[in-house]
């Protein structure tokens, strides 16, 4: 799954303040009406501000950092499943509800492209422990039940952001012609 978004914004898309380096960022990932698939960022305090008709896929908070004036922006457009699930799984960020069928979905799909490997569960098991193999570092994924409600919750929520499935409609039977 790949996706291309704008990094993250300077300025918060509320009230257009620039962000300093410590505010707390709260960033959405949505549809618009129009089909088009955006990122929104905004100060924590503004949140709950938007007004613009999004249906929002997920959201997390981090603290802004301003980037490097050698970041390569090009790399940065691509939302890719990795990089969504080291946004949502990053222990700075705070962890939403809301989020955690997502997060368990990428870690199963990353698990399979051999991206991430599990590494045992947490001493209370609530968490599973994941190594990201390119990057060596260590993610908790609450564990959970991979169960049809599971992905009947994880399709709706793709549903939002890559859009329905089209119905094919059944093939129409040709009427049967009789002798003349």
């Amino acid at each position: 799954m790949e996706l291309t978004l704008q990094p993250l914004a300077s300025v918060c898309d509320v009230t257009g303040r620039a962000f300093r380096e410590g505010n707390r960022v709260v960033s959405y990932l949505g549809r618009e009406a129009n089909g088009e698939i955006i990122r929104r960022d905004l100060l924590e305090s503004e949140d709950g501000q938007m007004t613009q008709s999004t249906v929002i896929f997920c959201r997390w908070v981090t603290q802004f950092k301003p980037k490097p004036p050698e970041a390569n922006p090009e790399r940065a457009l691509k939302l890719t499943a990795e990089n969504l699930f080291l946004t949502l799984a990053d222990p700075a960020a705070e962890r939403s509800e809301a989020n955690t069928p997502l997060l368990q979905f990428l870690t199963l799909m990353l698990e399979r492209k051999k991206l991430v490997k599990p590494r045992g569960l947490t001493e209370d098991g609530a968490r599973r422990i994941y190594e990201h193999m390119p990057s060596h570092q260590f993610y908790e994924v609450p564990a959970g039940t991979l169960d049809e409600a599971f992905f009947r919750r994880i399709r709706e929520q793709l549903g939002v952001l890559v859009g329905e499935p089209k119905v094919k409609s059944a093939p129409v039977a040709a009427a049967p012609v009789s002798p003349a």
